[in-house]
């Protein structure tokens, strides 16, 4: 899909009284980080019925530590954005609910590899196992909103491909409160921290697969 915007951002608009609230829900960060540790070629059953994912822990693509969030007023807080962004950039994607946010916390050396959140495609769609809010509905945007900035490297980038050349975006956040939304199946990473905590929060966005 080619995309007009491929991402919209806001500048510094979560105050930091807010941004150090939503931290402070962090307590020890006590849930498990996971990825997807699926191994080798897509088979043609996979390319038929989609991806056999297998979550596990993977210090190659993931280092961090997270907490998730349900307190009802983080949902509040962040829906407008979200909104706000599938208007203005013109994706006008069709979304019905949204995942439990996630509170991220990267310290010295943490890091998140490229990746992306979902392919909001047929394939890609939750089950029933994920609770009836999700089932049947597939990630078609992500946020992830900067909670301080006293910290070094923790780079939130792109990747695109541009004329047969893979081409490294860093949009520039760079005030506390700032927040990016993009579609879920952009390629994204967050480079290792050098200094000090890097805290983020992320949020996905799903609704009925593309078709």
């Amino acid at each position: 899909m080619q995309l007009t915007n491929e991402w919209y951002y806001f500048t510094g608009v979560v105050d930091e009284i807010t941004c150090n609230r939503i931290i402070e829900l962090g307590g020890e960060f006590l849930d498990k980080v996971q990825v997807d540790i699926h191994k080798g070629d897509t088979t043609e059953e996979e390319r038929r019925t989609g991806i056999k994912k297998s979550a596990g822990s993977n210090t190659n693509e993931r280092v961090s530590d997270i907490k998730w969030l349900k307190e009802e007023w983080v949902y509040d807080l962040i829906t407008p954005y979200m909104e706000t962004a599938n208007n203005e950039a013109g994706w006008r994607f069709d979304i019905k609910s949204i995942e439990t946010p996630q509170l991220t916390k990267y310290k010295k050396g943490s890091f998140y590899n490229w990746h992306t959140d979902g392919g909001a495609d047929h394939l890609s769609i939750y089950g029933s196992s994920k609770g009836e809010c999700l089932n049947g509905y597939a990630r078609k945007l992500s946020m992830s909103i900067l909670l301080n900035k006293d910290f070094s490297g923790g780079k939130f980038q792109f990747v695109n491909v541009y004329n047969g050349k893979k081409l490294i975006q860093t949009p520039e956040l760079k005030k506390t409160g700032s927040v990016i939304v993009f579609p879920s199946f952009m390629e994204h990473r967050v480079t290792p921290v050098t200094k000090g905590t890097r805290y983020s929060l992320v949020a996905w966005f799903l609704g009925p697969p593309f078709k």
